[in-house]
Order: structure tokens, then C-alpha cells, then sequence
């Protein structure tokens, strides 16, 4: 999935085109809560944004700018940046949502919030 934003440049009122394309990701549910894990290869701590709006949590992933020793001859790789947004669920709770970078995999923890979780409830006597 590729993505066109349009911004205006800080130096002049031209809009200038940025290009994104998606991580890929892995969502899983556990017992507290879920945990998202985006693929974002050459990008670092600096150029990671996570945003929260509302229900919605935007991550975007800008790399370094690649340096090319030779001429290319053959080229698979995209020098796009990364965004992708989710809706979050209700059930989580935004206060706690956690974020590691680790060697180009992002993974946000994002726990379920107490009153949703299943307990159990003690019958007296």
C-alpha cells in the first residue's frame, strides 16, 4: 500500500509530495492485551513518530537518506518512507501503549484496560 501526502515545504508554499508505503505488520492478542510489530528496515529511534488521536495511532517511519557507491543497475528497493494508521479499540488503554525499536521491527504493546479484562468474582457466604 502506497501513500501520497501533500505538505507545504517550510522554506516556500509549495506543497511538497512525500511518498509512504506500509509496513508490513503482525498483530497478536494475548491475555492483557495486543501487540503490533511493523517491519520498518533503516529506520532509527530519531526517525520513528508514533501519534495517538482519538482511536487512531499513526506510525511513521522516516530513514536516512542511502548513499550509492556505484551506478545502480538493478533496484527492488523503494526509498520511501514509512506510515501506516490503525483504529484502535476501544478496550485499550491508551495511557499505557508501549513502543520498542529493535534492529528495523517496531513493536507497541498495547494493553487492554483493567475493566475489560475477565476476572473472576468471588461468591460469599
Amino acid at each position: 500500500m502506497n501513500t501520497t501526502v501533500q505538505r507545504e515545504n517550510q522554506t516556500n508554499t509549495r506543497p511538497v509530495r512525500e511518498e509512504f508505503i506500509a509496513p508490513e505488520v503482525n498483530i497478536y492478542e494475548t491475555k492483557d492485551g495486543y501487540v503490533l510489530e511493523a517491519e520498518m528496515p533503516g529506520v532509527g529511534k530519531d526517525g520513528l513518530e508514533i501519534t495517538l488521536d482519538n482511536n487512531e495511532i499513526a506510525i511513521t517511519g522516516r530513514r536516512a537518506a542511502e548513499t550509492v557507491t556505484g551506478q545502480p543497475v538493478f533496484r527492488e528497493r523503494r526509498l520511501a518512507d514509512y506510515r501506516r494508521v490503525f483504529e484502535l479499540d476501544p478496550a485499550i488503554d491508551t495511557a499505557r501503549i508501549e513502543a520498542k525499536l529493535e534492529q528495523g521491527v517496531l513493536t507497541l504493546a498495547l494493553p487492554k484496560s483493567e475493566r475489560v479484562k475477565p476476572r473472576k468474582i468471588a461468591v460469599s457466604d
